[in-house]
């Protein structure tokens, strides 16, 4: 089995890179957030592995980092995520960000990615929710903001700031997660007009 390929970035498609190595062109699988982030053409790479073996065809699945691989082989431990769906699950969540969502069970997050509509967002945080914890941190203050509606103890440009957010169509753990990193960029006193402006650059990152 195959756990990782060093080479020359030789070529792209529309989900796959060919990494030349010592002559040998290996076509690999990626998120379209890896494909963006590789090298150029002719330029040193280095990928994670994931090989999977069918009766068929042998496909190889390349990630930027170790994590971003352990995620995708989790996912697919879900009934109904296969290979596709988990990859454009990673292509619009990276670990860090899948490891908030499903902790915070942010169904809507996960639905962002293509071909997962609503009943598999739920039933992916539902059963993964136990699981995400190992697979990183999730920020207490965006767990605390996403489960509250209106807490004595949270500032009022807070509360504000992500009541506007939802009224903008975002879901409550996406904004609240925005606004507790606006928080930790701005400080505590930021206004809420301030922590807005901060949190749709958090959101279109």
């Amino acid at each position: 089995m195959i756990g990782k390929l060093k080479g020359l970035i030789d070529s792209f498609g529309d989900d796959f890179v060919i990494l030349d190595v010592q002559g040998v062109g290996y076509v690999v699988q990626c998120s379209s957030r890896t494909l963006q982030k590789l090298p150029r053409v002719g330029e040193a790479c280095a990928l994670a592995i994931e090989t999977q073996v069918r009766e068929d065809a042998i496909r190889l699945f390349g990630f930027l980092t170790n994590g971003e691989r352990d995620w995708f082989r989790l996912l697919q431990s879900v009934q109904g995520v296969g290979s596709k769906v988990a990859l454009a699950i990673l292509g619009v969540l990276p670990p860090d960000q899948l490891t908030s969502a499903i902790g915070m069970q942010d169904k809507a997050a996960v639905a962002r990615a293509p071909g997962v509509g609503p009943k598999l967002a739920a039933r992916i945080v539902a059963e993964l929710k136990d699981k995400a914890p190992a697979f990183g941190t999730v920020d207490p203050m965006a767990a605390k903001l996403a489960g509250e509606a209106e807490a004595k103890d949270t500032p009022r440009a807070v509360q504000d700031a992500i009541s506007a957010l939802v009224n903008l169509g975002y879901g409550r753990p996406q904004a609240a997660s925005a606004v507790a990193a606006s928080v930790k960029a701005l400080g505590e006193s930021a206004e809420a007009s301030a922590l807005i402006r901060r949190g749709l650059k958090e959101l279109a990152q």
